[in-house]
Formats: C-alpha cells, structure tokens, sequence
C-alpha cells in the first residue's frame, strides 16, 4: 500500500472525527489538539506500515 493512499484515508478519518467532535461543541482548541496529535500517529503509522524492508547483509 503507497504512503499517499494510507494518508488520504487517515486524512478522511481525521476530519469525520473533527466534524464530530464540532457537531457535540467540544471547544475549538481541543478539536485542534485531537487533530494535532491524530495527524502525528498517522503519519509514524504509515510510515511503518509502508517502509521498504531493509536487505540483509
């Protein structure tokens, strides 16, 4: 799976959750904060997940 793929479905899911968070009036700087740190563990996560393997030897 390429790099840009798994972003644009962690990007999909990061704004359902942020128009969800919006639609229960949570306070703007904590939906910012949520975003923030989501953005963050999408991206480790996709690059672990679509990193080439390092040869042996």
């Amino acid at each position: 799976m390429s790099f840009g793929l798994y972003s644009i479905g962690f990007a999909i899911l990061i704004g359902g959750l942020i128009y969800a968070a919006y639609l229960v009036h949570m306070p703007v700087h904590w939906i910012a904060v949520g975003a923030v740190v989501l953005l963050g563990a999408g991206i480790l996560s996709g690059v672990k997940a679509t990193r080439q393997k390092d040869p042996a030897g």
